[in-house]
């Protein structure tokens, strides 16, 4: 694909494509449908982009991207004008003016690729505006949104079936990170993509270590995470997200780390708009801001260099686990996905699906993603080989996860299995209620609290007989028996406890468990699984690169002031690094530095030169 990959170097500054993206852009270049399902970070956007700019240049019109963020387009168009594309958005955020002056390029043909949220597209007046241009292509951005057993269902992807009825002879490309079968399965039947392509990547994210800690005052455990792994010598910090459940959890987070030196700052969908606005600027633009969120916050991040992506409540399902940490290390450097979990999540969203106000069928399906999820959790296994078999893709042992650096240890639970599940069977039995784990831990243990003593629960059989055990012990066996499915949550019954149909066979002595050791302690910052997984761009420099580093990250933020963008729209530390050490002395000298294409050489390269000269 000579031409294809003139665009890739000229453009966008680099000299060969990765994986399946030259045979997608030769698909859709051609007019060819597709299903593209690729890792965050694994260059999904120039799969649709030089589509774009190819059939612009052939004379067939603007490529039409669908996206759902209004932050997301902004990047997008903000790093295409960068690199010399006429691009534009067409979203809420611009006056009647604007708008106008958008709608005319788009009839002259004077924009290559046009931003666009699902809500405008649908409107009569924007289809009648498509109807009187001429458009090379569409891409839909963010496409298992259309998928309503996904985790990020948005009403108006359903829609857009339409695109096909209208413009049966515009191609259309439809991208997600983030599918397993089903939801593949619904965003074709859905897009009426069943002539079409699907190019499946590896979903595979190797930069980022996976790591799942059991709770145990999880926010001083972040602080201790971050200021282990994330902080510089200096005292500053890496850029990072950390997600809540709850609203009020997100601000209490965000003050408290805040308290303690981190550079915090919360978002979530009930703040003034204006202030959730200022802080996903200052996310995007500045180094260094750890962003406390629900999950409000999210979805189309184009910040390269998020260092790490931290869990303080259990997502809701593989795929909300998978998309969220996927925003960690999208340049491909070393990254780190954290959570801390316990029983109380899992009660939590248990609950969570059964007060929903979804039918039968939707709450089976949820309940079977989260209990995927909690899979991973209590593996003792790879948790990289749990989490691509969940997309069916087979792989091996990654050495790059917390139980792959460090495994845990195994032992025969079944004693304790039986214990605790003669304990839900004989307090429900005297009691004809149900009870939840501190309860029956109470029981096992021998506490004879006084809803133990209201109970008679002081007399059944299982009163004390795991009285060696601790009560956190305990809490890790529970967890784990109803992540092997031999206890379930009660519908409506606040957390209490239910054999599960695979209890009988335990009870019984017909079937063994095995289970997951407790970690005596948190592991230590100086432990193998502990250690940093933190890039150093500054790795093997000697001390005039360091100078040129230093130089050129200061022009940078110049820059990126003065054209009102982030600092990684210019260019991304990696191009940076290649800089420092590049001793360019030319601009053809810089030409060969992977990032910098023809636009950003006009435009910024003999300011590279001085900024290089005089380091």
């Amino acid at each position: 694909m000579p031409h294809a990959l003139t665009i890739l170097k000229d453009v966008f500054g680099y000299h060969a494509f990765r994986g399946r993206q030259a045979e997608i852009i030769d698909h859709v270049a051609a007019g060819g449908d597709c299903l593209v399902l690729m890792p965050t970070g694994g260059g999904k956007s120039l799969c649709y982009q030089i589509p774009a700019l190819l059939r612009q240049q052939a004379g067939h019109g603007t490529g039409i991207v669908v996206s759902p963020l209004i932050a997301l387009m902004q990047d997008q168009v903000a790093a295409l004008t960068e690199a010399g594309v006429r691009a534009a958005v067409l979203n809420s955020t611009l006056s009647g003016a604007d708008a106008a002056s958008v709608e005319r390029d788009l009839l002259a043909g004077r924009l290559d690729i046009l931003y666009v949220a699902p809500e405008r597209l649908m409107t009569p007046r924007f289809q009648d505006l498509l109807g009187r241009a001429r458009i090379g292509l569409f891409a839909i951005d963010e496409a298992h949104c259309v998928s309503q057993w996904g985790h990020d269902f948005r009403p108006e992807y359903i829609q857009l079936s339409v695109l096909h009825e209208r413009f049966p002879h515009v191609p259309r490309i439809a991208l997600t990170a983030t599918a397993d079968a089903v939801t593949r399965d619904e965003i074709v039947e859905r897009l009426a993509l069943d002539e079409a392509r699907i190019f499946v990547s590896s979903f595979d994210r190797p930069n980022i270590r996976y790591r799942i800690v059991e709770k145990d005052n999880a926010r001083q455990q972040l602080l201790a995470f971050i200021k282990a792994e994330h902080m510089g010598a200096n005292g500053t910090h890496d850029s990072g997200i950390v997600y809540c459940l709850s609203r009020r959890k997100v601000e209490e987070t965000a003050s408290w780390l805040s308290g303690h030196g981190i550079n915090a700052l919360p978002y979530h969908a009930g703040m003034d708009a204006a202030v959730r606005q200022q802080h996903q600027a200052r996310f995007r633009q500045e180094e260094g801001i750890v962003m406390v969120a629900t999950i409000a916050f999210g979805m189309g991040i184009d910040k390269p260099d998020v260092r790490f992506v931290a869990h303080l409540d259990l997502p809701k399902s593989m795929e909300g686990y998978y998309q969220e940490t996927g925003r960690a290390g999208r340049d491909g450097l070393p990254a780190n996905a954290w959570m801390a979990y316990g029983l109380g999540d899992v009660v939590q969203q248990k609950r969570m699906i059964d007060e929903s106000d979804a039918d039968e069928a939707h709450k089976r399906v949820s309940s079977a993603k989260l209990d995927a999820l909690l899979g991973l959790c209590e593996t003792a296994g790879c948790r990289r080989v749990r989490i691509l078999a969940y997309f069916d893709e087979p792989s091996e042992p990654c050495g790059n996860c917390d139980t792959c650096l460090e495994p845990p240890a195994t032992w025969d639970g079944t004693r304790e299995a039986q214990m605790a599940l003669s304990c839900v069977y004989r307090t429900a039995q005297a009691s004809r209620v149900h009870f939840g784990a501190s309860h029956l831990i109470d029981v096992l243990r021998g506490n004879a609290s006084e809803k133990v003593r209201q109970w008679g629960h002081d007399k059944v059989s299982t009163f004390g007989i795991g009285a060696d055990r601790s009560i956190s012990e305990w809490h890790a066996i529970f967890r784990q028996l109803i992540a092997h499915g031999l206890l379930v949550i009660d519908h409506g019954g606040h957390g209490a406890l239910l054999l599960g149909d695979s209890a009988r066979a335990v009870l019984k002595g017909e079937a063994q468990i095995t289970l997951r050791r407790q970690a005596s302690k948190p592991a230590r910052s100086g432990d193998r699984a502990a250690r940093g997984n933190r890039p150093d761009h500054t790795a093997n420099m000697d001390a005039d690169a360091l100078a040129n580093w230093e130089a050129l990250r200061r022009w940078r933020t110049q820059a990126a002031r003065e054209h009102g963008v982030p600092a990684y729209v210019i260019f991304h530390d990696a191009t940076l690094a290649e800089l420092a050490r590049s001793g360019a002395d030319s601009l053809d000298d810089l030409a060969e530095v992977p990032g910098i294409g023809a636009a950003k050489l006009e435009r910024y390269g003999e300011e590279i030169l001085e900024t290089l000269r005089g380091a």
